[in-house]
């Protein structure tokens, strides 16, 4: 036991003179001018600074931007360094947009390469039956007399060409037919007056069959028979027993309704989609689930000055006579592109608008990551949920179809070329309270955020649930918009506000309860003024506006089963156009009333 502990102490004095001569030797040979401390300090101010100079972010909301580490203030992430969301790749355009798959996927990019093929819409049109104009017979007295007897005593009553419609007694019809039988005494020596005689009372609607009963007779008859020239249903009667006509007064108006035409009301953004020719299939109010057909057979050159459409007419045989003229018709045309059968077509989802530009961002090939090239295109007609494309892309292109909103939240951020910052540069985008976020404070007041993508499928089902008890209240009130009636105008709309206080925003998380909040602000206010008022042009103007942020909000975020058409009235909110949500595609327009029921187009299905 003694000798361990004397071991240990003579281990002790030797580690103890090896340290005393290591720092000797570190103070001779280190640096004049520096101390250990300064080197440590300066070691700890690099680390410091080269933190400062990573800006941290969020993969699923690129504005967002913060000088250090953390969660993201939207969805509660975790930031990761903004260079992790960027690629080295060589030789790229320095404007395209480049992101790490990971980030991609993150942010749920889908692209679709571009294809041609037939651009095809179902073209929703409304009209009304019409009797065939050249099936219409106006019958007039071709000599004058009276009226002795009347065989149509009602309008509607049906008639065979040649029935007997009324007797007339005419002094006139007595000495043509005196002459007539003169000049048939002279029949052989002067046979030209005969004819002559004859032609004057064919002319006169005399049947040969009648002439030569005359002549057979030998004197003239004293009543004579008008006779129905077509076959058909009296429109109108003009004469009655008793009366005295003159050459050229009416006595009968004949129409044939075996044929008949359907004249459908076209809109500007429709013309370009129907041709002489298409197949229309179209319903009648009077017998709902029996469908007719039909095919166009005319266009009218000229718009109505006034409701801003053309006629589209469908020659119809009738020989039931089912359709009857002025009845409500509802038609369906599926038509191609009048102009042409195969164009270049890209999803509705990947074009992004503002103002007149509609950009698009076009995978670039041959990248080891993900990158974009931002591109200005130029749209044709919407045809379904696509859109033709007029210029500025070829077949074959790649697009970005699905997380567009956050590739260019991306370029927007890195300053790169983009929707709202056509021109590139530092947008200052992302900038929020109490972080320092970088970029110009002057363009980050100018810079609004883009809209965000919403996944329907993870709304809750109790939301949407809420959403559609708003929307079936909502029915009400758009009724109540048809038939101008101001109170109850005012009295749906605050079963409409009630409705909405029931709506639980806590059910919706992230971007959803963010974009809910701003519509929120809309909706509450306009259906609050509605509510508050009784003057229905006032009502119709918060009625529009209303209807905007609500068709966003079902649809971002979907309903519980219900189906609404999305319908558009050019001529409304003071010509500029609105907007109103309906159960049915059938149009019932609720800015005008009954003077323009029929005004408008369905311009979304909302499932």
């Amino acid at each position: 036991m003694k000798k361990f502990i004397q071991q240990i102490k003579q281990n002790y004095r030797l580690v103890l003179v090896v340290l005393i001569v290591g720092l000797l030797l570190g103070w001779l040979i280190r640096p004049s001018g520096e101390t250990p401390a300064a080197n440590e300090t300066a070691l700890h101010e690099a680390h410091d600074h080269a933190e400062e100079a990573t800006v941290w972010t969020c993969s699923m909301h690129p504005q967002v931007r913060s000088d250090k580490p953390g969660k993201c203030p939207i969805c509660a992430m975790d930031l990761i360094p903004l260079s992790s969301m960027q690629s080295d790749d060589e030789g790229t355009n320095p404007n395209d947009i480049v992101m790490t798959e990971s980030a991609a996927k993150l942010a749920a990019v889908q692209t679709m390469v571009i294809r041609k093929g037939a651009a095809e819409k179902s073209i929703f049109l409304q009209g009304k039956v019409q009797a065939d104009e050249r099936n219409l017979a106006e019958m007039t007295a071709r000599f004058g007399g009276r009226i002795e007897k009347l065989f149509i005593n009602f309008t509607g009553q049906q008639v065979s060409q040649g029935e007997k419609l009324a007797t007339i007694y005419s002094p006139e019809l007595i000495t043509a037919q005196r002459e007539l039988l003169e000049a048939v005494k002279l029949k052989d020596s002067r046979p030209s007056l005969y004819k002559a005689s004859r032609e004057k009372l064919k002319l006169w609607d005399l049947t040969d069959n009648q002439i030569s009963a005359i002549e057979s007779h030998g004197e003239p008859q004293t009543y004579f028979d008008i006779l129905a020239t077509i076959s058909g249903t009296v429109m109108n009667r003009h004469v009655a027993v008793g009366d005295y006509v003159k050459k050229g007064d009416q006595l009968f108006q004949l129409i044939n309704l075996s044929q008949v035409w359907v004249l459908f009301d076209a809109y500007e953004s429709d013309l370009p989609w129907l041709k002489v020719g298409d197949p229309v299939t179209f319903t009648v109010q009077a017998m709902p689930g029996k469908e007719f057909t039909g095919k166009i057979s005319y266009i009218d050159p000229f718009l109505n000055g006034s409701s801003r459409v053309a006629k589209v007419r469908l020659v119809v045989n009738n020989p039931q006579q089912e359709l009857k003229p002025e009845m409500f018709v509802n038609g369906i045309v599926e038509s191609d592109k009048a102009e042409k059968t195969n164009e270049l077509l890209i999803p509705k989802s990947a074009v992004l608008w503002t103002g007149k530009r509609s950009v698009v961002y076009v995978k670039v090939q041959g990248t080891e990551n993900p990158t974009f090239s931002f591109r200005q295109i130029e749209l044709g007609p919407e045809t379904g949920n696509y859109y033709v494309v007029a210029n500025g892309l070829n077949e074959g292109e790649e697009v970005a179809v699905n997380g567009v909103f956050k590739i260019d939240a991306a370029a927007q951020l890195q300053g790169l070329t983009s929707m709202m910052n056509p021109e590139g540069g530092d947008s200052g985008a992302g900038k929020m309270p109490g972080m320092d976020m970088g970029g110009s404070s002057n363009s980050a007041a100018k810079q609004k955020e883009a809209p965000a993508e919403i996944d329907k499928s993870k709304i809750s089902v109790q939301f949407k649930k809420q959403l559609q008890q708003v929307y079936d209240v909502y029915l009400n009130m758009k009724n109540a918009f048809i038939e101008s009636d101001a109170k109850q105008v005012a009295s749906d709309a605050s079963e409409v506000k009630k409705a909405l206080q029931k709506v639980n925003m806590e059910l919706l998380k992230g971007d959803a309860h963010m974009a809910w909040m701003d519509q929120l602000k809309v909706i509450s206010s306009t259906i609050d003024n509605i509510s508050k008022s009784t003057d229905i042009a006032l009502q119709r103007k918060e009625f529009a506006a209303f209807n905007m942020a609500f068709h966003k909000s079902i649809k971002q975020y979907g309903m519980n089963g219900a189906t609404a058409y999305y319908q558009y009235c050019p001529m409304a909110n003071s010509d500029q156009g609105a907007y109103w949500l309906s159960e049915t595609k059938e149009i019932r327009n609720p800015y005008f009333g009954e003077d323009m029921l029929g005004c408008g187009e369905n311009r979304e299905t909302l499932e």
